[in-house]
C-alpha cells in the first residue's frame, strides 16, 4: 500500500456516528489515516470529527446557525453540500486527501453526489447508499468515476449485514487509492461516442484512423450513463475533438425512456466550443428494458431485443422528425466548429435492409428533416453510406483532418516505437 494515504469519510455525524467511526477504524486497521467530516445540521454528534458541521458552514459562506433556522431540511443540505464541496476541494489541493468515502440515505446522497462530481477524474470515490444506481438519481449528477455500493441493511443500526457493507466500501476506496493510475495524457484525447460492434461498427475503423495520426482515442458506450460520463468530461476539457456518433440517449430522454443521459446530451461540447462530428447513429429507437413487458404504445412496432437487459423499439416517421429538430437545435448553440453528417443508408447495423428494424420511408423522412433544419454555420454533410461503411469513416476522417490543418484542433502526437525508446535509453 502507498505509505501517507487519507482517506476523507463524509456523513451526519449525529444520527451515524457509529458507522463512520467503524469505516474510519476499518481504513487505519490497514495502516492509512481516515479523517471524518460532519455535514449534520441539527443534531450533535457523539464524538469529535476532524471537521465539523459547523467548518463546513463556514466554508459555505455561512453559519450553522443560519442554516438550521432555514427551517427547511433540503435547503440546508443543499447549503451544507456547497460548504463540503468547498471543504473538500481545498483539503484536495493542498494534499491532504487521496480519496473520498461518503455514507448516507437519500440526504445524505444528494449532498454526497455534489461533491464527487467537484473532485477531478482519477480521485478515488465512493458512496454508501441506499440508493446505488438508482433511477432517482438524475445521470447528470453522476462523476464518470463515482462507485457505489448498496447500503443494504443498515438504515438503523451498526448489525453485521451493515459492516459487511460498511468494510467493503473502506476497502474499495483504499484500495483504489493504492492502485490508481493518474490521468495523463501524452497524446490529445479524442471522445468517440458509440455502442457495440454489433449495432455501430464504424469505432474500429476510427479508433485506428485517430491512433495512426497520433491521438488517443477514447470510445463511450452511449446507454445511459456512457454519454453522460462523455458529456462530463467534455465540460472538464479533456478532449480537442468529439466524434458524437451514437444519440440514441437524446432520442430516449425525448420519449421518457431511463436510458438517458439527461436533458443537456450533445450540449457540452458545443457549450466549450469543442471541435464536433456529429451523426444520428442508432437514434431512430427507443430503448426499453426488456426484462418488462414492452409498453402498450409500442406493442404493434418492430421490437429488436439485444440482451436480457435491454431492448429497442422502432420510432415513428414524426417521432424522427422532431428528434432532429431538436437535434438541430442543440447544434446550432454551438460555439466551436460542427459538422453533422447524415448517412443516407442508415444509422446502426440492425436498419439494414435485411434487419427488423429497416423503415426506409421513416430513414428518408429523418433524413430531409435535418436537411430543413440545419442551418449555417454548422457544416452538412449529405452521405451516400451506412453509418457502418468504410466509407463513413473515410469521410468523417478527412473532415477532421481538414480542421487540423486549418488549426481548429491541435495536431496529433505520434508516439516513438517501443524498439527505438530501447535503443536511445
Amino acid at each position: 500500500m502507498k505509505q501517507g494515504l487519507r482517506i476523507l469519510i463524509v456523513g451526519t455525524a449525529d444520527t451515524k456516528a457509529d458507522e463512520l467511526q467503524f469505516m474510519k477504524r476499518c481504513i487505519e486497521a490497514q495502516g492509512a489515516s481516515a479523517a471524518i467530516m460532519d455535514v449534520g445540521v441539527l443534531g450533535v454528534p457523539s464524538f469529535q470529527p476532524e471537521y465539523t458541521n459547523g467548518s463546513v458552514a463556514v466554508a459555505a459562506g455561512t453559519t450553522l446557525a443560519a442554516i438550521a433556522a432555514l427551517g427547511d431540511e433540503n435547503a440546508a443540505m443543499t447549503q451544507m453540500a456547497q460548504g463540503a464541496v468547498k471543504l473538500t476541494l481545498d483539503l484536495y489541493r493542498a494534499g491532504q486527501v487521496h480519496g473520498v468515502l461518503a455514507l448516507g440515505g437519500t440526504m445524505g446522497t444528494d449532498l454526497a453526489l455534489d461533491v464527487m462530481a467537484a473532485l477531478p477524474l482519477g480521485m478515488p470515490k465512493l458512496i454508501v447508499t441506499t440508493v446505488a444506481y438508482s433511477h432517482l438519481i438524475a445521470p447528470e449528477r453522476l462523476a464518470p468515476d463515482l462507485m457505489m455500493i448498496l447500503w443494504a441493511g443498515g438504515l438503523y443500526g451498526l448489525n453485521t449485514i451493515c459492516q459487511s457493507i460498511l468494510s467493503q466500501a473502506a476497502g474499495a476506496v483504499l484500495g483504489a487509492c493504492s492502485t490508481v493510475v493518474v490521468s495523463v495524457p501524452n497524446q490529445p484525447r479524442v471522445a468517440i461516442g458509440s455502442l457495440g460492434k454489433s449495432c455501430l461498427s464504424y469505432m474500429v475503423r476510427l479508433t485506428e484512423g485517430l491512433t495512426a495520426r497520433g491521438y488517443e482515442p477514447v470510445v463511450f458506450h452511449c446507454t445511459g450513463i456512457g454519454g453522460r460520463a462523455m458529456e462530463t468530461l467534455i465540460e472538464q476539457d479533456q478532449f480537442v475533438a468529439v466524434f458524437d456518433f451514437a444519440l440514441g440517449e437524446v432520442t430516449n430522454h425525448l420519449n421518457g425512456s431511463v436510458v438517458s443521459a439527461g436533458p443537456s446530451r450533445l450540449e457540452g461540447a458545443g457549450r466549450r466550443g469543442v471541435p464536433q462530428l456529429v451523426a444520428p447513429g442508432a437514434s431512430d429507437m427507443i430503448d426499453v428494458q426488456s426484462w418488462l413487458p414492452l409498453p402498450p404504445r409500442y406493442a404493434v412496432r418492430p421490437y429488436h431485443a439485444h440482451n436480457r437487459l435491454i431492448g429497442s423499439v422502432i420510432t415513428t416517421e414524426d417521432e424522427r422528425r422532431e428528434l432532429a429538430r431538436t437535434i438541430a437545435a442543440k447544434l446550432a448553440t454551438s460555439k466551436g466548429p460542427t459538422a453533422l453528417l447524415l448517412p443516407r443508408h442508415g444509422v446502426h447495423e440492425w436498419d439494414r435492409p435485411d434487419q427488423p428494424l429497416h423503415a426506409p420511408q421513416a430513414h428518408a423522412a429523418y433524413m430531409d428533416e435535418f436537411r430543413r433544419c440545419v442551418q449555417d454555420p454548422i457544416e452538412l454533410h449529405d452521405l451516400d453510406v451506412h453509418i457502418n461503411d468504410d466509407s463513413f469513416v473515410d469521410a468523417a476522417l478527412a473532415i477532421f483532418d481538414r480542421w487540423v490543418a486549418e488549426g481548429k484542433i491541435p495536431a496529433g502526437v505520434r508516439k516513438r516505437s517501443l524498439r527505438k525508446v530501447l535503443s536511445t535509453s
